[in-house]
This record gives structure tokens, C-alpha cells and sequence, in this order.
């Protein structure tokens, strides 16, 4: 496996965004010693690859969590993920971006960087971020030995690697801080922030607090430990302070939902057009594009079958597209084209303010009462996508619920979920996870980690599900291994599997999701 990691990586480094990487391709024998002249090469080659760049985005996330999340659905026939059928080897690819493309760098900054120094505690945000991604998509994974020269990594539980995420967290933020406002870290190299160590300190408190409600259901009182630490230190408030990604053409770091968008095999959800449509929601017309045939907005249901798929009204012409953010249609060509270069959306100020308000409701000290914190997370997401204070107003104490969707399954609203602030504290806790849901878009990651997590917003079940551990009805829990680890890895295989604490498919619950 050491092998294995070194050839990828050193192949991996000239997939970057920046001109310099072939330059430290002269030697792979020493890529793994990281100098100050290394390392902020290797820290953007992590940093795109732990987003997910353009090479791994559809079969990851787009063709998996961006439709288990039900932003979007298939509008062909060539794939079967949206029925939960599930292709083995694309398990192994986020394992690939994990462990060949984004850890062995990291670890090798985190080891040649002085202690407590900005770049070890920057390395060490982005490991808890990558790795976060992929222990709530499996489970068990490989992670304190993980880029470790070992030919066998085992796997740690949840619990374990979750106690981790904070610790590391918390000593980042604290070293940082020490630095000093004025300090720099990877200037003209971090691809989010471009060093500024202030907007880092935001985005490691709001990763700390989405991480303390993720296990709130299973350990409420580290959970508001976790909650209450990290909003008072400080976390996003404003869209000025969004993390995003820069992407460039160059070693085609390039947008991977644009370049997926640009091929046309997915369409808006009927589930996500519910919710947009019934409200009147500005966001609308930014999410999504009327389609190419008739101006409309139209979706589709959430895995049609072949035979439905072959229905002229669901093909990709026909229904809706993602908005021109991500790609632009020609109707002089007749074809899409990505805007290849538009930021990443990472994490955003309104996801902390729905933090906020769920943590308020739970009775933590979150700065805020949760009313408060929620049409802050709605006016906060609205803004973000160019509505103006007289539309912010108008849908905050809108009495519209959300409405059928008009697809060729003649479905029926899919919720009764108001907008304007309930009285009641269930509904309050659904309004919450519906507008997050709303404000996450488009990052199916992880809106299908809090889907799992509250049972929120209320989806249509899939038509068909293609998956025997799935009955109709039925949600999708996680992913299994990959089958690669069978043969690599197969005795710690088997340790993970068993604190997997169920069968190893898609049926089984993580750790942290208690929700029935």
C-alpha cells in the first residue's frame, strides 16, 4: 500500500491547479520530504482534491450524495445509482481522494512543519474536513495510521475518529489565534482563504460546530460541549466570510458540478422542486434553469426505472437543468458549456446559523435565540443568492407549504412544512432542516449527512429501488467498502466490518444516526 500511495501521489502532482507542480516531479523518490518550498504546493493539491475535484466529482458525489440528498435525479437510463444500484468501484475512487490524493500530503506537512505553526494547524483543518466527508459516507474507516508506510491500516470506529475531529480542531484554532490577526499562511497557494488566518479560525469553529450536531443524538454532551466551544470562539456570520474554492484550468483543477451539469444526465429533483416551488423561493431561478423545450421549471421523481426514463417528458431536454452558475445553454449550438472556473461552494454562513438555531432549541448557549439564528440562516442564504431585503421579508413570513411538483409521477406536495417560524418545537426543529437543506445546495454531501442525522426535510421515497437491502419505502444509510479493501487490506477489513455494528451495506446505520 505504500508503494501504491507514492506512485499516486507523485502522479497526482501534476493534476494541480498551479504552473509549479511538474517542477517537484523531478524526484519522486523525495515528494515525501516536505520543505517550506513543498509545502504550499502540496497544500493546494490537498485542498482541491479533498473538495473533490472535477476527476472524481460525478462518480463520487454527483452520481451518489447529490441524489441520495435529492437535489437532482437521473434523467438517463446509463446509470442505476439513483435506484440504490450501486457500482463497486466508485466506493474505491473516494478512497482514492482520501488516501492517495489529500492525506499522504497533509501527513507530510503536519510532520516537517515546526509545532503549533500555521501550517501544521491548517493541515490539520483539512484532514478533519476530508475525513469527515468520508467517515460519514462509510463508517469505520482507516484514519489515526492512515498515510502511514504500513502494508495493513486498521480502522477506527466513529466515535474514535470523531473524538479526534475535535481535538485537532480545537488545538488548530488555539494556534492559530497565537499567530496573531495579521498572519499568513500559504498566501498565494490556499486556494479558499489565500492565508488569511482569520477567515480560517471561522471556517475550523463552523466545520467544529457542524460536527458537534452531527453527534448530538448519540453524545449530547460532549455535542454541546463541542457547540458551545466553538460558536464562542467565533463562527461564520456573514457571506463575505463564505469558504469556496478558487478553480482554474490549469492541470484541469476544474469545476466538477459544472462539468457534470455540461453533460446533462441529471435534472432538478421533484423533491427539491416541492419545496422551491411551493414557496415562490427566489432561489429558484439561481439553483435551477426552465427547461430547454418548453421554459419550465420541471423535475423528475427520484429513481424512475428504465421504462419511465424512456417517457419523452423525462428526458434531460425537458426538465431542469442546474442555474447558470454552474453552465449556460446554447440554443444557436444546441449544446451546454460549463463555467469551468467558478468557485467551489464549501461551507457558508447561513449553514451556521441553522446550526445555531437547531443548538438553541436543544438549550446550548449558541449567542442567539433559535427564531433568531433561523431567519438569520434564511436572510444569510437569500442574500447569498442576490434576493433583496423587500423578497428576504416576503418569504420569511410567507404562508405558502410546498407544492406538487408537476412531474410524470403526478406527485402530491411532498410536506406541510411552513416557513414562518412555528410555536411549536417539532415543527421548528423540521423548519430548520428544511431550510438548511435549502441554504447546503448544491452539496449533496452534506445535505445527505443531515438528511440521515434528523430525518430532514421529508423526501419522496425512490419509484424503484434496484437494491434488495433497500425495500420500497426505504432510505439509503451509507455506502460499503470498497471491494479493493478485500484484497489490500482484508484482515482490518474484517475488524471494520465488525465495528460497523451491522452488515456491511447500504441499509446500515452510522454511528451517529439514530434517527428512524
Amino acid at each position: 500500500m505504500k508503494n501504491l500511495l507514492l506512485i499516486t501521489f507523485a502522479a497526482s502532482l501534476t493534476l494541480s491547479c498551479t504552473d509549479n507542480f511538474t517542477e517537484l516531479n523531478t524526484d519522486p523518490s523525495k515528494l515525501t520530504e516536505a520543505g517550506p518550498r513543498e509545502m504550499p504546493f502540496m497544500f493546494s493539491r490537498a485542498q482541491s482534491a479533498a473538495a473533490m475535484d472535477r476527476s472524481f466529482y460525478q462518480t463520487v458525489q454527483n452520481l451518489g450524495p447529490d441524489l441520495y440528498a435529492q437535489y437532482f435525479a437521473l434523467s438517463v437510463t446509463s446509470f442505476q445509482t439513483d435506484r440504490y444500484v450501486l457500482t463497486a468501484d466508485w466506493q474505491r475512487r473516494f478512497w482514492t481522494v482520501v488516501y492517495a490524493n489529500t492525506a499522504p500530503q497533509l501527513k507530510a506537512i503536519m510532520e516537517n512543519s515546526a509545532s503549533a505553526s500555521g501550517e501544521q494547524a491548517l493541515a490539520n483543518i483539512l484532514w478533519v474536513y476530508a475525513f469527515h466527508r468520508l467517515t460519514d459516507q462509510f463508517g469505520p474507516v482507516p484514519y489515526f495510521q492512515a498515510a502511514d508506510p504500513v502494508e495493513q491500516i486498521p480502522y477506527d470506529s466513529q466515535e474514535a475518529i470523531y473524538d479526534d475531529f475535535f481535538k485537532r480542531l480545537d488545538q488548530a484554532v488555539t494556534d492559530l489565534k497565537a499567530l496573531g490577526s495579521d498572519a499568513t499562511i500559504f498566501q498565494g497557494f490556499d486556494l479558499m482563504y489565500n492565508g488569511d488566518v482569520n477567515s480560517w479560525i471561522l471556517f475550523a469553529n463552523t466545520l467544529r460546530l457542524r460536527l458537534a450536531l452531527r453527534i448530538a443524538g448519540v453524545s449530547p454532551d460532549r455535542a454541546q460541549q463541542e457547540a458551545e466551544a466553538a460558536v464562542a470562539a467565533g463562527v461564520l456570520t456573514d457571506n463575505g466570510q463564505n469558504a469556496s474554492l478558487a478553480k482554474s484550468l490549469k492541470g484541469n483543477d476544474t469545476h466538477g458540478l459544472a462539468q457534470t451539469a455540461a453533460w446533462n444526465e441529471f435534472a432538478m429533483s421533484s423533491t427539491i422542486a416541492s419545496y422551491l416551488k411551493g414557496y415562490s423561493d427566489p432561489r429558484l431561478g439561481k439553483y435551477f434553469q426552465r427547461d430547454v423545450t418548453n421554459g419550465q421549471f420541471n423535475s423528475l421523481r427520484n429513481g424512475l426505472p428504465p421504462s419511465a426514463l424512456n417517457n419523452p417528458r423525462n428526458n434531460s431536454a425537458q426538465n431542469s437543468n442546474v442555474g447558470t452558475y454552474w453552465v449556460n445553454w446554447s440554443a444557436a449550438s444546441g449544446a451546454w458549456t460549463p463555467n469551468l472556473e467558478a468557485r467551489f461552494h464549501v461551507m457558508s454562513a447561513a449553514e451556521a446559523w441553522f446550526l445555531r438555531a437547531e443548538g438553541a432549541i436543544n438549550g446550548w448557549n449558541m449567542g442567539a435565540a433559535a427564531r433568531e439564528c433561523y431567519e438569520q440562516g434564511i436572510t444569510t442564504s437569500l442574500a447569498q443568492w442576490g434576493a433583496d431585503q423587500a423578497a428576504i421579508s416576503t418569504y420569511l413570513t410567507s404562508a405558502e407549504l410546498p407544492a406538487s411538483p408537476g412531474d410524470t409521477e403526478n406527485s402530491p406536495a411532498v410536506a406541510t412544512t411552513p416557513i414562518e417560524w412555528a410555536s411549536d418545537e417539532s415543527t421548528q426543529r423540521e423548519q430548520i432542516g428544511v431550510q438548511k437543506w435549502l441554504a447546503l445546495f448544491p452539496d449533496g454531501m452534506e445535505a445527505w449527512a443531515e438528511f440521515r442525522r434528523t430525518g430532514f426535510p421529508k423526501m419522496y421515497p425512490v419509484v424503484e429501488s434496484g437494491n434488495a437491502d433497500l425495500p420500497s419505502g426505504t432510505f439509503i444509510n451509507r455506502l460499503p467498502f470498497p471491494i479493493v479493501e478485500e484484497n489490500n487490506n482484508a484482515a482490518e477489513l474484517a475488524k471494520g466490518r465488525a465495528l460497523l455494528g451491522g452488515p456491511d451495506n447500504a441499509a446500515t446505520h452510522l454511528w451517529w444516526d439514530v434517527n428512524e
